[in-house]
């Protein structure tokens, strides 16, 4: 990042400040949290979403759909023979939406992303992979520019990935993991290793004509090896070696949580980043009980799973323990705010994924705050009006709203004559934290000019205003990296809480603050994270830091 770049930052979130987005623009508004309408049409479906580092996000649905509400521009259209809905199309199936401007534009994929995977590489790029039909082995890449478009390589897979899962490694390359019918894993590049590596785990948890096993939620230990889940249990894989190192017992009840029976999961904060052994823990909510989706082919729609479970995945003798939530979810998103605590959204209190087989719209987000005390962690905030169903989407962004957008549970684009309608709209959840109350306790971040690069296990210095009285102890800054979602789940995404080492009173309500960065990129892979400083939960507008 530029210093100019930097400075116009500053000078925008210091407006921004005095004036949010949600103290201005509402459609609904209370103590838990506040809803803002952003666009009642961006012409597609949101069922993909990726926020970059130019704050813009990247938003793509499928190629199959038929023709969508947004057309390509100067008279563009997409030729492919192979298409199941459209041999030409001039309408676009992804856009680019920017955050400060509240404005979009068309871009143009070449083949058939639906249900496919991705994340940023080291770089800024969002590479994108696999797809259904002849974009099943596709790699595709966006770069963060103002006219860039998707670029496309032919069978830069080995194999076809259709509902898998992607993950950034330390040494920057992507791992790919399962899809329908591939129980096996893959990397991109291909300049180490070009083919498949079986993973029987995928077979194992497989049920048959059902699957519960795709979408399998990856996340990756503080020891460098993977922890895999899917259906109902995990592993932890040593992925250079191809060898299971340890198993985790099974979910207690045994009802799956994996895509179509879809939950979500988030790897909880990293925190004591400066000690020797580090916990991590991972959280599963929701999903739909056994038999779920078979019932819901034949008009039966089950009520959703309550529970959460957690598990400390570091620990020698991993035990789940479960946690029961306000409301039922299935297909619901996991999102972790700045301040650490994790957003649940969206999603249905009966049925399953899959085409009309959700029912009972959960319309209110529920807080989760990972540090209170069993039975004291969930908190219910304000309902949208808006149901996000099948296909729906949620992404953090710089200023700490959350960007939620999608709902297709049909075949094709449907918006008449059917229970829930195409959702073409983009709205954003305001979390209390952004009420205007909160003003004096929330940070400003100021300096340094400019945060081109930081490097690992380095002192960290910022400069931050805070207009009310400091609690000392309760200033720290954590690193979040940006997520791809899709399916009810946040690939890549993870938070590290960075601490407060020390903080030094500058006058007029300026301080400086220091930190140390993490050590290795098993704690965190390179690339671009979001930085915030945050005061008694209240957290500042993040900053892009490129950890290299």
């Amino acid at each position: 990042m530029s210093s100019l770049t930097f400075i116009l930052s500053v000078l925008l979130f210091q407006l921004l400040c005095t004036s949010h987005p949600c103290q201005r623009i509402l459609t609904s508004a209370a103590a838990g949290g506040r809803w803002q309408l952003l666009q009642k049409s961006i012409g597609i479906s949101a069922m993909h979403m990726q926020l970059l580092s130019n704050d813009r996000v990247v938003v793509f649905d499928r190629t199959d759909f038929g023709p969508s509400n947004l057309p390509l521009p100067k008279g563009k259209c997409r030729f492919d023979l192979n298409d199941t809905a459209l041999k030409q199309d001039c309408t676009a199936h992804s856009i680019e939406y920017d955050v400060l401007s509240n404005k979009f534009r068309p871009l143009m994929v070449q083949t058939d992303v639906w249900c496919s995977s991705g994340a940023v590489t080291p770089n800024g790029d969002l590479v994108q992979t696999g797809g259904f039909n002849d974009g099943e082995r596709k790699v595709r890449v966006f770069s963060p520019c103002s006219s860039c478009d998707w670029q496309e390589s032919n069978n830069g897979l080995a194999a076809r990935r259709w509902y898998s899962t992607n993950h950034i490694l330390p040494d920057g390359r992507q791992i790919i993991v399962g899809g329908r019918k591939q129980f096996n894993y893959e990397f991109v590049p291909k300049n180490i290793a070009a083919n498949t590596f079986d993973l029987p785990f995928l077979f194992e948890t497989n049920d048959r004509e059902v699957e519960n096993n795709l979408y399998p939620f990856v996340f990756l230990n503080v020891d460098g090896n993977l922890f895999v889940f899917a259906n109902n249990r995990a592993i932890l894989l040593d992925y250079v070696k191809n060898k299971v190192v340890k198993r985790y017992p099974t979910i207690p009840g045994g009802d799956p949580r994996s895509y179509p029976s879809t939950g979500s999961a988030v790897l909880l904060p990293l925190k004591n980043l400066k000690a020797s052994a580090i916990q991590a823990k991972v959280l599963v909510c929701g999903g739909a009980p056994k038999g779920s989706y078979s019932q819901a082919t034949q008009g039966e729609f089950i009520g959703a799973l309550k529970t959460c479970a957690r598990i400390i995945i570091t620990d020698p003798n991993p035990k789940w323990v479960i946690e029961t939530m306000p409301l039922a979810r299935v297909m619901g998103d996991m999102i972790l705010l700045p301040n650490g605590n994790v957003l649940l959204i969206n999603g249905a209190g009966s049925g399953s994924a899959g085409w009309e087989f959700g029912r009972n719209p959960v319309l209110n987000p529920v807080l989760y705050r990972p540090d209170n005390k069993i039975g004291t962690r969930f908190e219910t905030h304000t309902p949208t009006k808006i149901p996000r169903m099948y296909h729906s989407t949620a992404a953090l962004l710089r200023d700490g709203r959350v960007l939620v957008g999608g709902s297709n549970p049909h075949t094709y684009y449907n918006f008449t004559s059917v229970l829930f309608p195409t959702e073409l709209s983009l709205e954003a959840f305001c979390p209390p934290y952004l009420e205007a109350k909160f003003n004096n306790l929330r940070p400003t971040i100021v300096g340094p000019n400019s945060m081109s690069g930081i490097s690992y296990g380095k002192t960290l210095t910022l400069e931050m205003e805070i207009r009310g009285k400091v609690e000392e102890k309760l200033v720290w800054i954590t690193m979040v990296a940006p997520a791809f979602n899709t399916h009810s789940f946040s690939m890549n995404q993870r938070l590290l809480v960075l601490g407060n080492d020390k903080i030094t009173a500058l006058g007029e309500s300026r301080y400086n603050i220091e930190v140390r960065t993490p050590r290795s990129g098993n704690l965190a892979p390179a690339g671009f994270y979001l930085l915030f400083v945050v005061h008694q939960d209240i957290p500042s507008m993040g900053i892009w830091v490129k950890l290299q």
